[in-house]
């Protein structure tokens, strides 16, 4: 008798058992009645109808991926292995189950691809210092193309930028030049300036002789102040140049330059000797001989 109430009580307590379900805060059910889709559920207690409703749970928290090494060949023709992390989370349950089967590997397929597809358009440099354009760019075709999932994608990284050693000591030679080419610029620049404060020194110091006196003597204390070497000088007043100067120029006529020669043939020009019997010593005469004769004298 006790047999025929305790066998009910079973079963009722285990199709309550197989109705409960107990969902958590980040976690969503969605539920189909009889193969079609009823609703979505949760979080807290549920009850589901044993084999008339079926229950599949939708994780909502952020979902971090690991994009597997892709080989890119960039635009200007390198071969690299890269690799990236991709994040992101389902934020409508009811698409993340009917429209895709398996939306976690869905997705990373679709990283892959769009992975190698993105980086093959840019050159090697651009792969190297242009990472957040990069990354902008990847995330916003893989969260435009995964929107109908009911997916969304938080962000993409790229993790390594793997390249071959012939490539490293390439891009180091490079930068090696465009750092010698950077310090010679700067050399130059330099030179440049200097060169200009040096013309403005030299037109304050032509303005006062004194000045310019001044200028000569602080030279002479720098070089005295230098003991690994013995250095002799001999002092000249800048007042015996000056006299110098002035008794150049009264010999030159007064300007400072010298007398300038007559020309042959102008006004007041010397007449240079002719070569005439009256002035050879001797009373000889000199024939000059013509074209192909040898030269003759009579005694």
């Amino acid at each position: 008798m006790m047999l025929s109430y305790l066998v009910p009580i079973v079963l009722v307590l285990l199709l309550l058992a197989a109705s409960i379900r107990i969902l958590p805060e980040y976690k969503r059910g969605v539920v189909f009645f009889l193969g079609r889709f009823q609703s979505v559920k949760g979080p807290g207690l549920i009850l589901i109808i044993p084999f008339v409703q079926k229950m599949q749970v939708v994780d909502l928290r952020i979902i971090t991926m690991d994009v597997p090494e892709q080989d890119v060949i960039s635009r200007d023709n390198v071969t690299v292995k890269v690799n990236a992390v991709l994040y992101f989370r389902v934020v409508d349950p009811e698409k993340a189950i009917i429209q895709v089967e398996h939306y976690v590997i869905a997705t990373s397929q679709l990283a892959q691809t769009t992975l190698r597809s993105v980086l093959g358009k840019h050159d090697l440099d651009e792969m190297l210092s242009e990472r957040d354009k990069l990354n902008n760019d990847i995330q916003e075709i893989i969260d435009s193309m995964s929107e109908e999932w009911g997916i969304k994608v938080a962000n993409v990284e790229i993790k390594h930028v793997d390249l071959d050693e012939s490539m490293i000591r390439a891009i180091a030679r490079q930068a090696e030049a465009e750092r010698e080419r950077r310090a010679k610029v700067i050399h130059a620049e330099g030179e440049l300036q200097a060169s200009e404060k040096l013309v403005q020194a030299a037109n304050v110091l032509s303005e006062n002789a004194a000045a310019l006196h001044l200028r000569y003597l602080q030279t002479m204390a720098d070089m005295g102040s230098n003991k690994a070497a013995t250095i002799m000088m001999f002092p000249m007043p800048m007042d015996l140049l000056e006299a110098f100067r002035h008794l150049g120029g009264a010999k030159g006529g007064g300007d400072g330059k010298p007398p300038s020669a007559k020309p042959f043939g102008g006004p007041g020009a010397s007449t240079p000797p002719s070569t005439t019997q009256d002035n050879i010593p001797g009373g000889s005469r000199l024939d000059m001989p013509s074209s192909g004769d040898e030269p003759r004298g009579d005694a």
